[in-house]
């Protein structure tokens, strides 16, 4: 026995010797030719093809890698043998995907093909200023060389497609908002997400019917312009400026226009950023077909307009609001150099289909830079409650049209509302406190905005007796 393991250690450092005189001999580039070769050989008598599609393409999120991953956890997916499982905090339905390794075969136009998902853990990294996850993901399509043209080409755009209307029509849209100084979860990313349930839609939102009907129109345009992007050499990107007194409606408008689209949410918090770095860093991460919002921009950072401070000064440096998104080092800040670039800059075009949206109470603090066409496309005033927006208050929380409620109500209401100047958000509470007693609802209401004109009438007065005192005084003067 113990001279049959002196003859196994005397084989395997005859191997060793042997592997360091072919290391000697020869170099590692004719190993590696010689490799090449070898595979070339191999595949040229097999007749199957393979492509790899990773989760990570470079510093994105592949979106083929989504599609692929929603289109087989659809009805393909149910002739597969093993599934995981998964439901995500606050999510509402189950979703399952194939497990590690496991195989499914797809037919289209008479192809076969067969999907494998592949996951395997990274080796240790070195340092990198963009961390992987530590997990690394894909997918291993293999089919028949000579159905390789049809794969490449209408197979997956067929895929894209059907992913493309599965996401529309089933999956939950969903809510992200960024994690403090940009920190990242397991799998490399910075964005931390819940399902988005907010009902609100168009058809609910309390705004002029016209003005609604331009918007739907224009979303739309813009969701089926990609051609028109690509021929005219624009990103497929457009921003919008909704601004207003609070309580108008500007939550509810990006809830709608996210519900009408399909599209996911991403809440920007400023304050939670601390460097421009960062800033581009949380952009790269945001995936197509979504809503980027930042809400109240002019309490996030100071963003003044600096024609206040100098016209034709070019400084686009914005200092902090007091607490607000320093690093702890007290280095850099976000800039509105920075903000700029976000949202019309060369990083602002890593990805497609992104509306961007910003929100205020006070446009005039804003600096016209961040207003111009190409940042903000179009600009939507969200003022008070007009009379064709309180009729769609009725139908939402009285369930009830014109011709139901009282005729002559209705003539003072619409007479009084405008001078009245009160937001949707104060009429609802009207309402929804009433909504079981529709006669009592219609008298409360009259009765606040009433006392709400009156007082308005009253300020209006008191401002022009101010006035006519203030020209008298510069007169005498």
């Amino acid at each position: 026995m113990k001279e049959f393991w002196t003859t196994i250690a005397s084989m395997m450092g005859l191997w060793a010797f042997c592997q360091t005189i072919l290391h000697t001999i020869f170099p590692q580039e004719l190993r590696f030719a010689f490799l090449k070769f070898f595979h070339k050989i191999f595949n040229s008598f097999t007749s199957y093809c393979y492509y790899e599609i990773t989760e990570v393409d470079g510093v994105n999120t592949n979106e083929l890698y989504n599609a692929v991953q929603l289109y087989l956890s659809s009805s393909a997916a149910v002739s597969a043998n093993r599934l995981s499982l998964n439901r995500g905090l606050n999510s509402s339905s189950i979703t399952f995907d194939l497990s590690n390794n496991d195989r499914l075969v797809d037919s289209y136009n008479g192809v076969k093909v067969v999907w494998e998902h592949v996951i395997t853990q990274r080796q240790t990294q070195t340092f990198s200023w963009r961390p992987l996850p530590e997990e690394k993901r894909g997918f291993i399509l293999s089919s028949k060389k000579k159905d390789k043209t049809v794969v490449l080409g209408s197979y997956l755009d067929f895929v894209m497609k059907k992913a493309k209307d599965l996401r529309r029509e089933h999956q939950d849209r969903l809510l992200y908002t960024n994690s403090h100084g940009v920190s990242l979860d397991s799998r490399g990313h910075p964005w931390e997400s819940v399902p988005f349930k907010h009902p609100s839609t168009f058809e609910t939102l309390a705004m002029d019917p016209l003005k609604k009907a331009e918007i739907m129109a224009d979303l739309l345009d813009f969701a089926d312009g990609e051609s028109f992007y690509q021929r005219t050499g624009r990103a497929w990107k457009r921003g919008y400026l909704l601004y207003g007194p609070p309580g108008t409606g500007k939550s509810s408008m990006i809830a709608a226009m996210a519900n009408y689209l399909g599209y996911d949410i991403y809440d920007l918090e400023l304050t939670e950023v601390n460097t421009n770095s960062e800033l581009r860093k949380l952009l790269m991460k945001t995936s197509s077909k979504s809503i980027i919002v930042i809400e109240d921009i002019d309490c996030s950072i100071n963003l003044a307009n600096r024609n206040k401070n100098g016209v034709g000064n070019n400084n686009y440096n914005a200092s902090p609001l007091p607490g607000s998104n320093r690093g702890e080092d007290g280095g850099n800040t976000i800039t509105l150099s920075g903000l700029l670039n976000f949202t019309d800059g060369l990083w602002s075009c890593c990805g497609n289909e992104r509306i961007f949206v910003f929100t205020t109470n006070h446009v005039e603090k804003l600096d016209p830079a961040l207003l111009r066409s190409g940042r903000m496309d179009m600009h939507i005033h969200m003022s008070y409650c007009s009379f064709s927006a309180l009729r769609i208050l009725f139908r939402n929380y009285l369930e009830c049209e014109d011709d139901q409620l009282d005729g002559v109500v209705l003539k003072v209401l619409e007479g009084v509302i405008n001078e009245a100047e009160m937001t949707p958000a104060d009429i609802s509470e009207v309402l929804i406190k009433n909504r079981c007693d529709k006669d009592k609802a219609l008298r409360e209401l009259l009765e606040s905005l009433k006392k709400r004109a009156e007082r308005n009438r009253m300020k209006l007065s008191e401002r022009n007796t101010n006035e006519d005192k203030d020209e008298e005084l510069e007169k005498w003067a």
